[in-house]
């Protein structure tokens, strides 16, 4: 086998079973997705897979299928995302179909309600450590600029219940004018 299609297929096959194995959503495959892609096949670093997170996170749809495609495309281009967006949406597909021909006997089913329930707590640990992995990461960098926008954006969203949409907007806002800022301190000392 050629490395080149190795790797591809290593890449199907690896968002493939996450997206199989993985219940409540994209919080929940995104620890699973660093440690096969940063800790195991060593192909993202866990800077990069902080940036790649973060551009899914903004991004319209599917916090899991957007980090995959992105993911995809870092290791492979566009061919690569192309197919790590296929094995991520499989799963999900395939369940779905499946259990929509069973769907009066899932809907009542007292013992599925219950292992629902249950997955609900698991999700709920699972998000909880992504969200402090990822604080941690930042604050071992000793940038407190991201970590003061997650305080923010949780007192804004849970306390004054403003709008998403409007968090994503000036989260994005203030971003961009840190990152002008640095840029243009970069050039200043440069010149110096």
């Amino acid at each position: 086998m050629k490395p080149s299609f190795r790797k591809k297929l290593t890449l199907f096959t690896s968002t493939l079973k996450l997206s199989a194995c993985t219940f409540g959503g994209g919080f929940v495959i995104i620890p699973l997705m660093r440690k096969r892609f940063v800790d195991q096949l060593h192909w993202i670093d866990d800077r990069e897979m902080l940036d790649l997170v973060a551009i899914a996170q903004s991004s319209p749809g599917a916090i899991a299928v957007n980090a995959s495609i992105i993911v995809g495309y870092h290791v492979a281009g566009v061919i690569g995302a192309l197919i790590s967006a296929l094995g991520t949406v499989l799963p999900p597909l395939i369940i779905i179909s499946v259990i929509s021909l069973f769907y009066r006997a899932f809907r009542d089913s007292l013992f599925v309600g219950l292992i629902m329930k249950g997955m609900l707590a698991g999700v709920a640990a699972v998000i909880c450590d992504v969200v402090l992995e990822m604080a941690i990461g930042i604050i071992k960098q000793k940038r407190m600029l991201p970590v003061m926008i997650m305080i923010g954006t949780f007192i804004a969203n849970c306390f004054f219940k403003v709008n998403i949409a409007v968090i994503i907007l000036c989260g994005g806002a203030v971003g961009a004018a840190d990152m002008l800022f640095k840029n243009k301190k970069g050039k200043t000392g440069k010149q110096n």
